[in-house]
């Protein structure tokens, strides 16, 4: 009886290998062969094999050495940063801001530009993009893929922008104009969702996986997280808290492809906190300013932050009561300006309002958490990339 090989195993084990090292490198810093083989339980000659096939493809390079007990000094290896790069891209109604990201993550340059309602998308991203890429002097064979946080929805199928109130131009087969334009794959996910990954990987919410992130700013959106991974919904509208009827909110009177807002939109928009602060006495350009400026107050403050608290809360207990989250962040301009004297109330008025009692805190990545969250998609998805080419 004929003996039964399977030659892609080796193959499978060494492109394992590989990625638990690199992985090593990328958390934990240079490391010396020794230290990677006893990290991975592997012998030291597969480590060094491993390290031998990651430096031939110019993804370690050697970048100094260490003292060895009696014997020679230890070689110690790093992550070549420049052997990829990924671009993040926020998008406003007013403004696009771009930033690169390295392989290991670092931030190498960062622009930002105005824009307006008849702006052509394509050249928008085009003009980001290729602006933040000469700023950093990087090769732009490097960039090996873009990802846009976008206010809206997101379809799960496509990948591309369904619908966003916010951004009248932009619209559905963007993605793939864009992805012909810059000659690279480009990716969509909505702003709320990409913040919510920069919490849960760099923030207040690291080391839990079952979590809703509740951004209160211009518009209002959650982020779902269950077991570590986002839900969009079948349609990408997962989260879409805006539009969620509440006690004091209107009911929009047409079809929501006209723009209109939704119910809660309209009680705790970034909009409405301003007015409703300046009738507290807190009169300031936007929302955020006036609930920094009520917290700073003390006792002065406490009656507008209680009102404003009482109205999130309606939104965090509709969540609650659907979800049952351990834990709920909150974030977006109106959401980190008001700290923890903020998410104190409305972890008190929830309480009052559902039988389920999450811990809520306020985000900790309150700079850029849209383009933070996307360049950890980004290379999320170049370090996969690296390994299914190897494979």
């Amino acid at each position: 009886m004929a003996t039964r090989r399977f030659p892609g195993i080796p193959s499978l084990l060494r492109v394992l290998n590989d990625r638990a090292a690199l992985e090593l490198l990328l958390h934990n810093g240079p490391m010396t062969r020794a230290e990677l083989a006893a990290e991975t339980s592997l012998s030291k000659v597969t480590a060094s094999q491993m390290v031998e096939r990651l430096e031939a493809r110019g993804l370690v390079t050697v970048v100094g050495s260490r003292p060895g007990g009696r014997g020679p000094n230890a070689t110690v290896y790093s992550v070549v940063p420049g052997y990829a790069y990924v671009v993040g891209v926020d998008v406003g109604p007013r403004t696009v801001t771009a930033a690169l990201a390295d392989l290991t993550g670092s931030v190498c340059g960062r622009v930002r530009i105005d824009t307006g309602d008849g702006d052509d998308p394509v050249q928008v991203v085009h003009r980001a993009v290729f602006d933040v890429v000469e700023a950093a002097d990087v090769p732009q064979d490097r960039i090996r893929r873009i990802v846009c946080g976008t206010p809206g929805l997101v379809e799960p199928d496509s990948g591309d922008l369904g619908f966003s109130w916010e951004l009248p131009s932009w619209h559905h087969g963007l993605r793939a104009a864009l992805t012909e334009d810059l000659k690279r794959p480009v990716v969509f996910e909505n702003d709320v969702n990409l913040a919510a990954v920069a919490e849960h990987r760099d923030g207040a919410a690291g080391g839990v996986d079952d979590f809703v992130y509740v951004w209160f700013s211009r518009g209002l959106g959650v982020g779902v997280i269950l077991n570590g991974r986002l839900h969009r919904g079948a349609t990408g509208g997962a989260g879409e808290i805006g539009y969620l009827p509440v006690p004091g909110g209107p009911l929009p009177s047409g079809s929501v492809a006209r723009r209109a807002k939704g119910s809660f939109q309209q009680l705790a928009g970034a909009d409405i906190v301003r007015n409703l602060a300046r009738d507290y006495g807190f009169d300031r350009v936007n929302g955020a300013k006036a609930v920094k400026a009520a917290v700073a107050a003390g006792a002065e403050g406490e009656a507008f932050l209680d009102e404003l608290a009482s109205r999130m809360a309606l939104g965090v207990a509709s969540v609650s009561v659907v979800l049952d989250p351990g834990l709920v962040v909150l974030g977006g301009a109106v959401g980190y300006a008001g700290g923890e004297a903020l998410a104190t109330r409305v972890a008190a008025q929830v309480g009052k309002l559902a039988p389920v009692r999450p811990r809520v805190v306020v985000g900790t990545v309150p700079e850029d958490p849209v383009m933070r969250g996307a360049m950890f998609v980004g290379l999320d998805a170049v370090r996969e990339e690296i390994f299914d080419e190897e494979a």
